[in-house]
């Protein structure tokens, strides 16, 4: 899953509005696990329409013994990979008992970071049957990177979610 539908100027509205609706009406759980983001992505989950009743939460797990105690990210795996997002996704799906969860992990920029330039960003998803992730590079400063990848990770989800509705029935 490479094709996700990237928030408007409406920074994600459109998005949450999305997500949402799909959760109310299906039932649907939602959780996220940040690293990159530091809980940006579950301030703007939160802000969703009767998020109370379908957002579980997040966990934001920075330092990287959270990222494997926590989350059961396998130990001495690169942060910033593709495998480091789709275990972040899967294993706060699983802690919080969530049915689509979406994570963020990359180098938010202004410098490199072992050996990944600034702007990679990984976000991984996970559902009770798949897990899967989606790389951006979103330019070299936090001021748009973290924005970016926030507005990515909401369309990630919505897009989960609008995929997880279509293939239940």
């Amino acid at each position: 899953m490479n094709d996700i539908r990237l928030a408007d100027d409406d920074h994600g509205q459109d998005a949450i509005r999305r997500l949402s609706e799909i959760a109310q009406h299906h039932g649907l759980r939602i959780a996220v696990a940040e690293s990159l983001t530091s809980g940006l992505v579950a301030s703007e989950v939160g802000k969703g329409e009767k998020a109370g009743q379908w957002f579980a939460g997040g966990v934001v797990a920075y330092l990287y013994d959270v990222k494997q105690h926590v989350l059961g990210v396998e130990p001495d795996l690169d942060p910033c990979s593709p495998e480091c997002a789709e275990q972040l996704a899967a294993g706060v799906r699983q802690l919080l008992d969530a049915d689509i969860a979406v994570s963020t992990t990359g180098v938010g920029g202004p410098e490199p970071a072992d050996g990944h330039p600034p702007g990679t960003v990984y976000l991984g998803w996970a559902t009770a049957t798949a897990a899967g992730h989606v790389r951006l590079h979103l330019g070299d400063e936090p001021d748009d990177v973290l924005p970016a990848a926030v507005d990515a990770a909401v369309a990630l989800l919505a897009d989960t979610a609008e995929r997880a509705v279509a293939s239940a029935r």
